[in-house]
């Protein structure tokens, strides 16, 4: 793709040189709409890769104001990267679409209804302690939750269970293996799977611990900066990404591991979003090459032998930041095999269910056409328990499915000797 950018802006501005480079990596060749979930929705130009490609270059070259197409279309992006896997030429579009979200934060005043829920899910949802009094209200308030319209209602149909008001492992410490110590490894707490679902950090640390894994729970870790990153709020993302660094470098882990697979797309790109800070750079880079998901870190360790043979037929879900965002395909899948499960995979494995961070509350009609198209292709491999490596997808899922959803470290957990997931039953 031919661009224009000022050579005074090229030679100044390293983000400007960045836009440049991507952009023209870019052919024009359309493979990323056939695996655009917007894109299969809607049929609109603009609400495909290639078309946001085209709307980021105009606002970009002539560093104009977002207009309210842009943001329109920009918004309606999942940042799920399925077209990243697609591109056969590389186009590193997530760092553009980022570039154009911090454009749009800093140039476009939004209605006050938008600004109004952005505010909200930027002070309620990076923060664990918060999260989990919203949820309670929410889950108090469920018989009104008719009554409430539009994207704020989406935000309250979250609250489907009273949360958990707290957790073994809520605060800093560092629990030993069992047997040799063969790691010492930070487990990185999410921000809201604490208050959604719990057992999945104490399936984890379990599952570690079986592994020789000295578990390190760091003082001062936080979240990862992915929510607010996504809407633009780019000094915001960086803040908890410094915390974090600093906190896993004194904790002087040999691996940090996330179980949550939109977190670790995100801090395994701290070297990218902290490039510029003088004293973190370095810092950053280096916790980004020790980030790894659960999977990839049992992968690499071996599993333990099974203790039991579930003989439960399991339709693994693809997250869309595990598969697309860390390019992790097949090891979640073969740890499930060599535990003893049948692991049987949709038709559509690529295409995002719609949950996306926040996307299922700012985009909640959307997110919802892709939800039922996500549960009608798991629906049809009639499984006994839905999988998947990101507490978002599980959520969001549940108001479609009617058969249990569990995160694989709780399988995995349970085959080798943990106790049997709770959502699976007696």
């Amino acid at each position: 793709m031919q661009t224009n950018f000022s050579a005074a802006r090229l030679e100044q501005d390293r983000m400007v040189q960045q836009a440049n480079d991507i952009l023209r990596t870019c052919v024009h060749c359309g493979f990323c709409t056939a695996t655009c979930p917007t894109y299969v929705l809607l049929g609109d130009e603009l609400d495909s890769p290639r078309g946001r490609i085209y709307l980021l270059k105009d606002m970009l070259e002539h560093d104009k104001p977002a207009s309210e197409t842009v943001v329109r279309h920009i918004d309606r992006c999942l940042t799920c990267q399925s077209c990243m896997t697609t591109c056969p030429s590389g186009v590193d579009y997530v760092h553009l679409l980022e570039q154009g979200r911090a454009h749009i934060e800093r140039t476009y005043r939004r209605p006050w209804a938008d600004r109004l829920l952005r505010d909200v899910l930027g002070a309620i949802v990076p923060h664990t302690g918060r999260f989990r009094w919203a949820m309670l209200a929410g889950w108090l308030g469920r018989p009104l939750a008719w009554a409430v319209p539009g994207r704020f209602g989406a935000m309250a149909g979250m609250a489907r269970r009273r949360p958990a008001l707290r957790s073994a492992i809520d605060r800093p410490q560092v629990i030993p293996p069992e047997g040799a110590t063969r790691l010492r490894v930070a487990l990185m707490r999410n921000c809201v799977q604490p208050a959604l679902d719990p057992e999945i950090d104490t399936a984890t640390v379990r599952l570690l611990r079986r592994h020789g894994c000295e578990v390190v729970i760091a003082e001062g870790q936080g979240c990862c900066g992915a929510a607010v990153h996504h809407m633009g709020r780019e000094e915001e993302a960086k803040a908890f990404a410094r915390a974090n660094v600093r906190a896993w470098t004194a904790a002087g882990v040999d691996r940090v591991v996330i179980n949550v697979s939109g977190c670790g797309t995100t801090v395994k790109d701290y070297g990218h979003l902290l490039a510029d800070d003088p004293e973190l750079a370095e810092a950053a880079r280096a916790i980004g090459e020790k980030t790894v998901d659960v999977t990839e870190l049992l992968t690499d360790l071996g599993l333990v032998d099974a203790v039991l043979e579930p003989g439960l037929t399991v339709a693994y879900h693809a997250a869309c930041s595990l598969q697309h965002g860390q390019q992790i395909k097949d090891p979640p899948k073969a740890l499930l095999q060599a535990a003893g499960y049948r692991v049987v995979t949709p038709t559509d494995p690529h295409l995002c269910c719609g949950s996306a961070g926040t996307y299922s509350i700012t985009q909640p009609a959307l997110a919802g056409a892709l939800r039922a198209r996500k549960a009608e292709t798991l629906h049809a491999l009639r499984p006994d328990v839905i999988a998947s490596g990101n507490i978002g997808c599980l959520t969001h899922l549940e108001a479609e499915t009617g058969v249990p959803l569990v995160h694989t470290v709780q399988l995995l957990d349970w085959a080798t000797g943990g106790p049997r997931p709770r959502r699976i039953g007696p």
